[in-house]
């Protein structure tokens, strides 16, 4: 598994919905990369900060920023 395909499992990992073998290839992963390590740690501190954010809490133009940052995210990566 390499960085980008961890990153695309966070969310599934998390909340326990990852087939048996991919959850052991994320694991795995884990065990080699501090980065993803410490991407899923802020990913875990952000969730229990947050909790949740109903979609209805963010304006139109915040959401709107949001979601072209997260694409120019995906692209850079």
């Amino acid at each position: 598994m390499d960085c980008d395909e961890f990153v695309e499992l966070v969310t599934d990992f998390l909340e326990g919905a990852l087939p048996e073998a991919d959850e052991a290839r994320f694991v795995a992963h884990l065990t080699e990369c501090d980065g993803c390590e410490t991407y899923l740690e802020q990913f875990r501190q952000t969730i229990d900060t947050l909790g949740e954010l109903p979609s209805e809490a963010l304006s139109g133009q915040a959401r709107e920023q949001l979601l072209t940052a997260f694409r120019g995210f995906q692209r850079d990566q």
